[in-house]
């Protein structure tokens, strides 16, 4: 059962009816929504704060915004590898969230300023000396001075503490809320694919009213007052989330698995010279420190033979000489996604660009709606609303039609959802492209931004349902955290992009396409159809690594399942897509 191994908050073995489930799910979801009202405002108008505020150029607010969301996403892991190895992802949580709004006394150097995260920020952008004076940035940039030295510095520092309590907090809880539910029954697996949906409609809601409220604050009453509300939201969410402590059922952690996978290695080179057995049974019983069986038992597969020979006993019972078959399993499981992971970098790398580029594409336009100005930022509420209506009306409508017509869990396989959206990606850029060429009207922004809602309903749900499902039990965080690190690598990878674009475009003495200081000095349009390009070639990587990829759990539901839906005759291990 998939409930061996989940405890309570005192240790002890859960009860299915009084632990987890939607209801224990509620809590982390309430935690979502507040965190997402405080970060989404931040990640989307930081190019705005980073621009009109500390007076970077375009370039380096737009680099600086990629690699604070990247840092972001790369934190994840950070409190994945801690939760699935040494601490329960609940108290993982309660330890790396406050990083965010927590005071600390070791920043003297800045004077009146002690904080960390968006404490730290909120001084900043309250305390004039700590920042640039204020000049017309759009009308006369070269009379403007760039933030720099100390003031630099600590800009950085408030920055990154953000990413180091978001990122754990963000993989460790859609991992927890995946654990409120048994795999192994009908009902709750389902409830397990609904979860994800409603995971990510928390993100757009808490995205929708930070959009909406939070970034009216930074407009109008200043950011200082945006930082110190963003710290007191994580607090709430944090503070009702140990409010569902005793309904949680809580995965023990299972020591650290980068380790088991590394000795893997190393023991299958060190009897890289050893013939393995025709029937493979001179291999290692799966047990654990205590001598009794594993509670996950991974079948051997096909593929990898090479690693087969770290579980085959030789003689040499040490543990980086002598591994079990389960650890063998975990490592050709990681060795499998692989493809897909890089191939699903390379499709998310035009995303964060475009979401920071088209913040400074509205600035530039006619956002007026009758005597109302829309800041540009809150233009992500267009398709922020299509996330939340869409992903109700999947959920809700069409996962179950489609689980009829396919037999699928989720009605379509994780990867087959993933495609869609690099699809969407590829057509959002397109838009894009042809919205700077004439940058007149609200409509053509709109398309743009539809376009992107239809890449974060699928791409990000379908990954996250992926990585989870397919890692195993002593993994889920750090499957889970991979989401995250895709997204922030493509980050990186987008700020290296744009730095090589600026380099090569310039080589004739002249501007490169995103060096100018505003965007009519700037050629975004090309830049755009570039990333359009770079897209379509990734999607055709991701569909080759999909169509390889075989499921380690068949997405098929299992013939014993009774309920309205008609289910067509179970399948063998099927393809990804």
């Amino acid at each position: 059962m998939a409930l061996q191994g989940l405890v309570d908050w005192r240790g002890r073995p859960v009860n299915q009816k009084r632990h987890g489930g939607v209801k224990a799910t509620l809590f982390i979801h309430f935690l979502i929504v507040m965190a997402n009202i405080a970060n989404i405002p931040l990640i989307l108008n930081l190019v705005s704060y980073l621009h009109g505020t500390m007076h970077m150029g375009i370039k380096d607010a737009s680099t600086t915004s990629t690699n604070f969301f990247g840092a972001i996403c790369f934190f994840s892991f950070l409190g994945a590898f801690i939760s699935d190895s040494y601490i329960k992802r609940f108290y993982t949580i309660l330890i790396f969230a406050p990083i965010e709004i927590m005071a600390i006394n070791q920043l003297k150097m800045f004077g009146p300023c002690h904080g960390q995260g968006y404490i730290l920020l909120a001084c900043q952008a309250h305390i004039s000396s700590l920042h640039p004076p204020p000049c017309d940035i759009i009308n006369h940039p070269n009379e403007c001075t760039p933030v720099s030295g100390k003031n630099l510095s600590l800009l950085s520092l408030g920055l990154y503490l953000i990413p180091v309590g978001e990122g754990s907090l963000r993989s460790c809880a859609a991992a927890l809320g995946g654990d409120q539910f048994d795999s192994d029954d009908p009902e709750e697996m389902r409830h397990r694919i609904s979860y994800f949906n409603w995971f990510t409609f928390c993100i757009s809601l808490g995205g929708f009213v930070g959009l909406v409220f939070l970034v009216w604050v930074q407009d109008n009453e200043g950011w200082g007052l945006s930082f110190v509300l963003a710290a007191l939201l994580v607090l709430l969410g944090t503070v009702v989330v140990i409010g569902g402590l005793p309904l949680y059922r809580h995965q023990k952690p299972k020591g650290s698995p980068l380790t088991r996978i590394v000795q893997v290695f190393v023991a299958a080179y060190r009897k890289r010279k050893l013939s393995l057995p025709e029937n493979l049974v001179e291999t290692n019983e799966v047990t654990d420190a205590s001598g009794n069986k594993s509670i996950e038992l991974l079948e051997r597969t096909p593929g990898f033979k090479f690693l087969d020979k770290a579980a085959v006993d030789n003689g040499d019972k040490g543990a980086w000489s002598l591994c079990t078959v389960t650890q063998v399993e975990e490592a050709k499981i990681i060795l499998r996604m692989v493809p897909v992971f890089l191939s699903s970098v390379l499709g998310n790398v035009p995303l964060p660009l475009l979401l920071a580029l088209t913040v400074q594409q509205g600035g530039a336009m006619d956002t007026r709606l009758g005597a109302t100005s829309i800041p540009p930022a809150s233009l992500f509420i267009v398709p922020i609303v299509f996330q939340m209506l869409i992903l109700v009306a999947y959920d809700r409508a069409a996962v179950p039609w489609l689980r009829r017509l396919t037999g699928y869990h989720g009605g379509v396989t994780h990867l087959q959802r993933v495609a869609v959206g690099f699809a969407a990606s590829v057509a959002a850029l397109v838009v894009a492209a042809a919205v700077e060429g004439r940058r007149r009207q609200l409509e053509y922004v709109a398309g743009d931004f539809f376009l992107l809602g239809v890449m974060d309903v699928t791409s990000f749900v379908g990954l996250l349902e992926f990585f989870y499902s397919e890692a195993s039990v002593g993994m889920k965080s750090i499957g889970s955290a991979i989401v995250f690190c895709v997204l922030g690598v493509a980050s990186w990878l987008g700020s290296f992009l744009i730095n090589v674009v600026n380099r090569t475009t310039s080589s004739g003495g002249g501007h490169g396409w995103l060096d100018g200081a505003t965007l009519d000095a700037s050629r975004l349009d090309l830049f755009y159809w570039l990333l359009a390009v770079f897209a379509l070639v990734s999607l055709f990587i991701y569909l080759l690594c999909a169509w390889m990829y075989t499921y380690r759990h068949d997405p098929r539901m299992k013939p014993t399942v009774r309920d309205d839906d008609t289910l067509p005759p179970e399948s063998t291990r099927q393809p990804a897509v």
